[in-house]
């Protein structure tokens, strides 16, 4: 994960705000041991309710990682509306949110192997947990913040899936296709 941090999200400049977190020491990485959705939610709310508490000196943000469940990434975004839930149910809406990543990970209207989908594709499904305070300093130091999403594609349309693959951070998760009704 510190690889695909390093050499995709800062080296490519995709989120300029991670580098400054990276510098400093204050991103904790978080391996789940879980193997279903119920052991990572109750992961997650001991990093939410950890990281709630912590100094953000210390710990700005949270990478939960989970490399042994939501293989496919259909579960995982069905996963991430708990993800949300449990926001809200430790009334730290608000205070913390959640951006996801996944080695799968695809925009609607997009094919599989569009090379912009990279943009939130991790080695291992990945619950990012960050401080909205944090998030907002941050954007108010970057004046076009929303012109990142946009900038990244360019970048990797740019950068095409050979040079994304020379990256070598691509996933790190075993890959089957979802079984089908027919060929369960």
């Amino acid at each position: 994960m510190v690889r695909w941090l390093e050499r995709a999200v800062i080296g490519l400049n995709l989120c300029p705000f991670a580098k400054g977190v990276h510098t400093k020491g204050q991103i904790h990485y978080a391996v789940s041991a879980a193997t279903d959705g119920r052991e990572l939610l109750q992961d997650l709310q001991r990093e939410l309710e950890a990281l709630a508490e912590a100094s953000p000196e210390k710990r700005d943000t949270t990478l939960l990682i989970a490399p042994r469940c939501m293989e496919y990434f259909l579960d995982f975004n069905d996963f991430l509306e708990l993800a949300d839930e449990m926001l809200d149910v430790l009334d730290l809406g608000g205070i913390l949110q959640i951006a996801s990543f996944h080695p799968q990970f695809q925009f609607d209207g997009t094919e599989v192997d569009d090379i912009t989908n990279a943009t939130n594709r991790a080695p291992y499904p990945t619950l990012h947990l960050i401080r909205e305070e944090s998030l907002d300093a941050a954007v108010e130091a970057f004046p076009e913040a929303e012109m990142i999403y946009e900038r990244n594609m360019e970048v990797l349309r740019e950068l095409g899936a050979v040079g994304w693959q020379a990256l070598d951070v691509g996933a790190r998760c075993p890959h089957h296709p979802k079984p089908t009704e027919e060929g369960a």
